[in-house]
């Protein structure tokens, strides 16, 4: 049990590091136009709903906190980048959705990140690590997780 813990840090730690090294890299890189990279986090998250979604549903897919989210989804919304609209099933709770202009930006910057990734992560994996690497992620986060 203590060696499998062992390897479980050691492995996290690596995931970690890898992650923090390749964002920094992203980051430095001149494709993000007038947005932060969390800023088109959000807009990439919501890009890939069919439907609009709740604030609450989107704080579980990006890295941060329930107000600071909330003054973004404000800032990204006075910007027209991001519709909001009151669920009909209850007029409480806000729904979010990406603008024309919204999803035209986060097209255009998703290709040129895209591209970036691809380069990066590509220059460092074979094919077949590549996929190792999406299979164990993939696993790392399905509800099944044991599966």
């Amino acid at each position: 049990m203590a060696r499998e813990a062992r390897l479980a840090n050691h492995a996290w730690e690596a995931l970690m590091s890898a992650y923090a090294v390749t964002m920094k890299k992203f980051a430095a890189e001149d494709i993000w136009q007038d947005l932060s990279m969390r800023e088109y986090d959000v807009l990439y998250t919501l890009s890939k709903c069919p439907e609009p979604i709740s604030i609450r549903e989107l704080h579980k897919h990006v890295l941060l906190s329930q107000p600071a989210l909330s003054r973004m989804v404000d800032r990204l919304a006075e910007r027209d980048l991001i519709h909001r609209s009151a669920d009909p099933a209850d007029g409480r709770i806000v729904l979010l959705s990406l603008t024309v202009a919204g999803l035209e930006k986060q097209r255009g910057i998703g290709r040129r990140h895209a591209r970036s990734v691809a380069r990066e992560v590509a220059a460092h994996l074979s094919p077949t690590e590549l996929g190792q690497l999406e299979t164990l992620c993939r696993k790392l986060v399905s509800p099944e997780r044991n599966s």
